[in-house]
This record gives C-alpha cells, sequence and structure tokens, in this order.
C-alpha cells in the first residue's frame, strides 16, 4: 500500500512518556528549557497535558495544571498541542454530568489545546458522544477519538473496523489505535491498520508501548499498512513502558517514501537536555531501571506497566509480595469474568485490584470491591461481552444493572460545583479542578492562598499511596 505523504510524528515525552517512566512527575519548571527547542523541530502534535498529569500536577506537584498548560501554550506557538482525555470520565476516576465534561473540554481549547484524543476504557460509544460533540461542534478542536485496544474472543478486526466506523460517524476527525499494554505485535497490526484504512476515510494514528520489546516493529508495519501518524518519545526517557524512540523511528523512516521531515540534529539539541533529565531520574530513584526493561509478559497478562507497579504496591503493603505470580494469573481470570474490559484507566486499577484481593483472600470474590461491583453493575458503561447473570448476581446481588448510558442518570454538576468551591475561587478553571479532585483540590487551593499570603505550609500532596497514574 503506498503512503501518501510524510509520516506524521506525536512526541510524548511531556506527558506519556514520564507518566509511563515516572509516574508522572516532571515538573513544568524541568521543562521550561526545552519548550522552545521542541516547537522549532515540526512535529505534527506534541503530547504534553491530560492523562495523569493533571492529577500528578495537584497531588505530587503542587502545581496547578491549567497554568502549565498556558505556560505550554505560550512557550511553543508553532506548534499543535495534545491532550488525553477519558471521555465521560475526563481526568477523574467516575463520571461526570455532560455540562461538567462540556466545560471541561470547552476550557481546555481556550488554554491552549489544538487535539483532544479521547477515549472510554470499554469502547462504549455512548460514553464519548458529549466530549465528541463538545471538542468538534462547539470548541472547534481536532477530535481524535481512540480504539482502546486489546485481545479477547470478541476482540477482532471486525469488531474494531465497525467501531471505528461508528466512531467517524459520531464525529471523529482521526483514530488512533491506543494499544496502552503493548499488546499490538506486528503483522496483526498491519492487518488492523489495513482493514482500518480501506473502511474509513479519517487518519489514522498509531500509539503502542514499548513493554514487550517489539513497538518500533509494530509502528513500522503499521507504517506500511497506511497508518498516517505515530506516537514515540525522545531517546531519553523513551522504551521501556513508554513507547518507540522519536530519533530512532526518523532516522529508520528516513529517505523512505515515509520520510517524516524530522531534522535529527535539531532533535538531538532536544534529546541532549532530556538526557540530563534522564541522569538525575536514575540518581534520585525517580525511574526504576526496572521500568526500562523488556518484559514479554505483557503479551500474556496483558498488564500495563502502570498498572503492573500499582499492583506491585498494592502486595508490598499487604506484605505479599511473593504473591506476584498468583496476581498475573488472576488478572486475566478476573477480566473474563467481568466482560473483557480493556486495561486502562479506571478499568485497570478496578480489575487489578479485585485480582489482588481474590488472590491474598485464599478464595475469589469472598472480597469485592466497590468499584468492581461498579464494572459489573454497568456504572462504567457496557463491557465488550454481556456478563454471565449468575456471576453478576454473585457481585451485585440484587442491585439493578444499569443499562442506559450512565451518565444519563446523573444530574447537571457545574452549578453545584461552583458553589461549593466559591471560597477557594480564582479563576473559572478552578471549578473543573474540583469537580475531579475535591478534597485534593482543596489541599491544592489552600496552599495557593497561603503562598500568596506569605504563609509558609507544608504541603499535603507527598504523603504515600498507590495512586493510578
Amino acid at each position: 500500500m503506498i503512503h501518501l505523504g510524510k509520516v506524521g510524528i506525536t512526541e510524548t515525552i511531556l506527558r506519556d512518556a514520564h507518566q509511563s517512566l515516572i509516574a508522572t512527575r516532571m515538573t513544568t519548571e524541568e521543562m521550561l528549557p526545552v519548550l522552545e527547542i521542541l516547537d522549532d523541530i515540526g512535529f505534527h502534535s506534541l503530547e504534553c497535558w491530560g492523562g495523569a498529569t493533571f492529577d500528578s500536577c495537584l497531588r505530587f506537584l503542587n502545581e496547578d495544571p491549567w497554568e502549565r498548560l498556558r505556560t505550554l501554550r505560550k512557550k511553543m506557538p508553532k506548534t499543535k498541542l495534545q491532550m488525553l482525555f477519558r471521555g465521560q470520565n475526563m481526568l477523574g476516576y467516575r463520571h461526570y454530568a455532560d455540562d461538567i465534561v462540556e466545560y471541561f473540554v470547552q476550557k481546555s481549547v481556550a488554554n491552549g489545546i489544538d487535539i483532544i484524543r479521547i477515549f472510554d476504557a470499554l469502547n462504549d460509544i455512548r460514553n464519548l458522544e458529549t466530549s465528541i460533540k463538545a471538542a468538534s461542534k462547539e470548541s472547534g478542536a481536532h477530535v481524535q477519538v481512540a480504539v482502546s485496544y486489546t485481545t479477547s474472543p470478541v476482540h477482532n478486526i471486525d469488531y474494531f473496523v465497525k467501531y471505528a466506523k461508528e466512531l467517524e460517524n459520531t464525529g471523529a476527525d482521526s483514530i488512533c489505535i491506543k494499544d496502552m499494554a503493548g499488546l499490538l505485535v506486528p503483522y496483526e497490526t498491519y492487518e488492523l491498520v489495513k482493514a482500518l484504512k480501506e473502511n474509513v476515510k479519517i487518519p489514522i494514528q498509531l500509539h503502542s508501548h514499548f513493554t514487550a520489546g517489539i513497538a518500533d516493529m509494530v509502528m513500522i508495519k503499521g507504517i506500511e499498512a497506511g497508518a498516517d501518524i505515530i506516537d514515540t518519545a525522545l531517546s531519553p526517557l523513551a522504551m521501556g513502558t513508554s513507547h518507540p524512540a522519536t530519533e530512532s523511528m526518523v532516522a529508520a523512516l528516513a529517505g523512505s517514501e515515509y520520510d517524516t521531515g524530522l531534522n535529527l540534529e535539531k532533535l538531538n539539541e532536544a534529546t541532549k537536555y532530556f538526557s540530563k533529565l534522564r541522569h538525575k531520574y536514575l540518581e534520585n530513584s525517580q525511574l526504576n531501571p526496572k521500568m526500562l526493561e523488556v518484559d514479554t509478559n505483557a503479551l500474556i497478562y496483558q498488564v500495563p506497566g502502570g498498572m503492573l507497579s500499582n499492583l506491585v504496591s498494592q502486595l508490598k503493603q499487604a506484605g505479599k509480595e511473593d504473591k506476584l505470580l498468583e496476581v498475573l494469573e488472576e488478572v486475566p481470570r478476573v477480566r473474563k469474568d467481568a466482560g473483557y474490559p480493556p486495561l486502562v484507566t479506571p478499568s485497570s486499577q478496578i480489575v487489578g485490584s479485585q485480582a489482588v484481593f481474590n488472590v491474598i483472600g485464599g478464595e475469589r470474590y469472598k472480597m469485592v470491591t466497590k468499584e468492581f461491583k461498579g464494572l459489573v453493575r454497568g456504572e462504567y458503561g457496557r463491557t465488550p461481552v454481556p456478563i454471565e447473570p449468575e456471576f453478576s448476581k454473585k457481585i451485585i446481588d440484587d442491585e439493578q444493572p444499569i443499562t442506559c448510558r450512565p451518565a444519563d442518570l446523573l444530574e447537571p454538576e457545574l452549578d453545584k460545583m461552583r458553589s461549593e468551591v466559591s471560597e477557594w475561587y480564582e479563576q473559572e478553571e478552578d471549578i473543573l479542578t474540583y469537580a475531579q479532585f475535591d478534597q485534593v483540590a482543596v489541599k491544592f487551593f489552600e496552599d495557593r492562598r497561603n503562598k500568596k499570603y506569605g504563609i509558609d505550609s507544608k504541603h499535603l500532596n507527598t504523603e504515600a499511596q498507590v495512586h493510578p497514574v
């Protein structure tokens, strides 16, 4: 298949790369010296916001995520800025009312976002409709909708093509194959991309993590099948649970019909800067060398890197670190019981935590988390495979399953949130910050006020805890 035009590169070092390798701890101050260099390179886009960056800014870095976005926009005027958005979950971990979702999308674009990559953990299109409409029709952003890639008895090429057609008809401007767990293999990727290109008329982007050590080959075969854009990360924070190295992919495609048009010398300027940061992260143990290792277990257990680190933390807290293999073996069984959800936030944390409880409890489903009950009940949407009625009854007893779009059960929230945050209000965006992270946001607002009036107070966001990143 002949590729039309050069391959675009979405650089992820300011979001998914450091989210994958150092739990999203890169600060805005660390980013500042390299922003103008990045802006001059000519990327298709620069993913720099959304995902876990919002939570980490508030919870761990004592930064206003909105101020970060405004700074990035000011320093990189030439490059399209991209964010990751969890549809009806926004950047939090529950479903939010439509008026909150719409307002968040509007404010994201107003503060500098050009491309919004929207996805739903269950590939339930009902959970995407509000944010797609808000981004395209009301805000004028480029709407890229992601297909959460996974494997199961129902997740085949026909499934993904059907879903992609629905996304195109709903208003997607482009489609991303989002392989968050690094499950894609080269030749299957070729067939999948080829089928998508034959059935939809909008650009296809490819996103795959390097966990199993084959994502660069996945990218090459995807490009040969017609993928228009690929996600990469500059080499100091590439590979491992991150993405293929930008420089390597640019060099591999140079001089071919897929040439990216990017200059290696310009890329090298940015690489030199991030190499210093990498050394710092290694020295202060933010970057665990284990996160850089190839782990083909990802292809067996389908556990994304961030989920794996959470499982280890949970077992460590329980004094059961020796049970990790049992938990990894239990994850696919729990996933099957729960209707084969793709493992990505929040479903990855829900399935993973339940697998831990099943193993350390000594009996499967003796203890059931509130979130797992919610998944089975339908609070997060429709699972890819209907859950067996007998299993559903075991988990939720006589509670009524939710069969409608979950957000249809939610009353408008914006005015309520505006009222609740009034004591701390300094900007409209504070309403949205509070709506997602309530008490964490209040701690941040409190510290912000103390700084404003010269009060020295220790920020409380450094407490150790297991948290999805």
